[in-house]
């Protein structure tokens, strides 16, 4: 059986994890039969937002503790899962991924990315072992890869700013569209835009879905 690592970066579209698209990520696992890792790293978001008004409050949650919600309990910090546990990982989008385990939301082409998730992925990609990212989440392994040397391929849609960024990283932007996924081979990489450009959860599904059948099917059970 195979074990697919979902990192989670708290719940909530405006500053964690999107919802829609961790749990379809959640369930094509499920439905493929892979043993399903849930982990996010044990520290505070970067923001709070009330989703109702899409303003910052001053409340302080961990990443860990609302991951927890998703993964109904489920999960692990991102400290104690090697890379060796796994035999894959998918990143889902939402805001979390830009602010929380990265700060690409903030700080844009400049960005950095939280160490122990560049250790984590670094180490995933010295073993072959794939990732799938969704959404604005494909912009961290563009960053990290892109800036290392390597040309690999992703897509987070087609907004020409973001695609610009990625570029200038030494990555490959590929324009997709919400239902679609693209993936790299030559690296193991697969990516898909989901609300990057869709409007629901029936239109983003069947990407997330190719996301999922790509890192299954180049993953090799440990």
């Amino acid at each position: 059986m195979k074990r697919i690592g979902v990192l989670l970066a708290g719940a909530g579209v405006q500053d964690g994890s999107e919802i829609h698209e961790a749990t379809l990520t959640l369930l094509y696992l499920a439905q493929h039969g892979a043993a399903v890792v849930c982990l996010a790293p044990e520290a505070p978001q970067t923001k709070v937002i009330d989703h109702r008004t899409g303003q910052s409050t001053a409340e302080q949650r961990d990443m860990l503790t609302e991951a927890a919600r998703i993964a109904r309990g489920e999960i692990q910090p991102l400290s104690a899962v090697p890379a060796d546990a796994l035999d894959g990982l998918i990143i889902p989008g939402g805001m979390g991924a830009a602010l929380n385990l990265c700060d690409y939301g903030e700080r844009g082409q400049a960005f950095s990315i939280r160490e122990d998730v560049a250790a984590l992925l670094q180490a995933l990609r010295e073993r072959g072992k794939p990732i799938g990212a969704i959404c604005i989440a494909p912009v961290i392994v563009a960053g990290l890869f892109g800036r290392a040397g390597l040309p690999v391929e992703v897509t987070i849609g087609d907004d020409p700013h973001v695609a610009a960024d990625i570029e200038a990283w030494g990555a490959r932007h590929i324009a997709r569209r919400a239902d679609q996924a693209h993936v790299d081979r030559e690296h193991a990489i697969a990516t898909t835009p989901a609300y990057m450009l869709g409007r629901n959860a029936a239109e983003i599904a069947p990407g997330i879905s190719a996301v999922v059948a790509a890192v299954l099917e180049m993953a090799k059970p440990s």
